[in-house]
């Protein structure tokens, strides 16, 4: 039988191999046996709650390395931990990411505890449409089909006809049968979507509303040019929720993803990721032989998840980090979501 200490070293062996890879902190942690040995006794306790409280806790890429791999049964985007979520058959969902990733769960899984580690964990580009605001819009555009990407709360999916994200909004968009579409809340993402549907020769009228995210809209094409001039070879790999200014200067658009699938299936002598961090440090764990140059953004909301805070949310969640929804207004959210699995493409 092992003893604390051998149990602890064991956890923190594990730890280790796991996170010696990840190099790309902006605040300069570096990951060694203190730190992960650190850590130990409190990835232990959690992966033993979870057992105890039948929990899955999901984890989105942007959230901190020792949460997705010391304590996260599931890691992804938010596509992939949204299917999770619709599979989960756990009496409790934690999940590590932002407020409105913890709402899809509840969504989707609604007989489930589905608890946030912080309430606070909020997005620039969710919070910048309300369902009030949607249904203005609506009445604006009466005709119009609309699409929620999934980046929006509970309430906007409900007054919306299909949820999209990222990765399946271009196949879903195109092959709606109304011309005219209400993209929300993402402004950059729709004006990508107008581009690319464009260039695949889809006639679409896309019409948007005004919200960004705050990491992804930062990013400037002289980032891109500079990185080119200095590291011959550069592969930029973006999200579209960057500007289409960038997106047309780089080598590669793409949900999260597809984007850690471009890289690892690609061969490159360098890499510059316009995204958050959380996801360089995926890849630097997940594939370690290739080089990353730097140029990421930090969340502010995604940092706000800690270890600390997922053991006390399942411990003894307080009232504010257990996800309540209004009935009727998860069902008419679950509609527009069902509808994106139906819609998705199948490869």
């Amino acid at each position: 039988m092992l003893t604390v200490d051998h149990a602890i070293d064991a956890e923190a062996d594990r730890l280790l191999r796991a996170l010696l890879h990840v190099d790309c902190d902006p605040g300069g942690k570096r990951w060694n046996y203190e730190t992960c040995r650190q850590i130990a006794p409190l990835t232990l306790e959690i992966n033993r709650l979870k057992a105890e409280k039948d929990a899955v806790i999901l984890a989105h890429s942007y959230v901190e390395p020792e949460i997705i791999y010391g304590v996260a049964d599931f890691r992804g985007d938010s596509y992939f931990l949204s299917l999770q979520a619709k599979k989960a058959q756990a009496k409790m969902i934690v999940f590590a990411g932002v407020v409105f990733m913890a709402e899809t769960a509840k969504i989707l899984s609604p007989a489930a505890t589905v608890v946030v580690p912080d309430r606070a964990s909020g997005c620039s580009l969710a919070d910048s449409l309300t369902g009030a605001q949607l249904r203005q819009l609506k009445a604006l555009h009466p005709e119009a089909t609309v699409v929620c990407y999934i980046n929006s709360t509970a309430e906007v999916k409900a007054e919306s006809d299909v949820c999209v994200t990222s990765g399946n909004v271009y196949h879903i968009v195109a092959h709606l049968p109304a011309r005219r579409i209400l993209f929300v809340p993402d402004r950059l993402m729709g004006q990508n979507l107008r581009d690319e549907l464009k260039r695949r020769g889809v006639d679409k009228e896309i019409i948007t509303s005004d919200g960004t995210c705050m990491v992804h809209d930062r990013f400037e094409p002289a980032d891109i040019a500079a990185a080119r001039v200095r590291y011959p070879g550069l592969k930029v790999v973006v999200h579209p929720e960057c500007t289409p200014e960038v997106a047309a200067v780089s080598d590669f658009v793409g949900s999260t993803g597809a984007m850690m699938k471009y890289v690892k299936t690609t061969g490159a002598p360098y890499y510059l990721m316009l995204t958050e961090c959380g996801l360089v440090g995926r890849l630097q764990v997940e594939s370690p032989e290739k080089a990353f140059i730097g140029g990421c953004r930090l969340c502010p909301y995604m940092k706000l998840n800690s270890l600390e805070k997922i053991r006390e949310a399942l411990l003894a969640p307080r009232p504010d980090q257990i996800i309540t929804l209004d009935e009727g207004l998860r069902r008419r959210a679950a509609h527009s979501i069902e509808r994106m699995f139906a819609l998705s493409p199948t490869d």
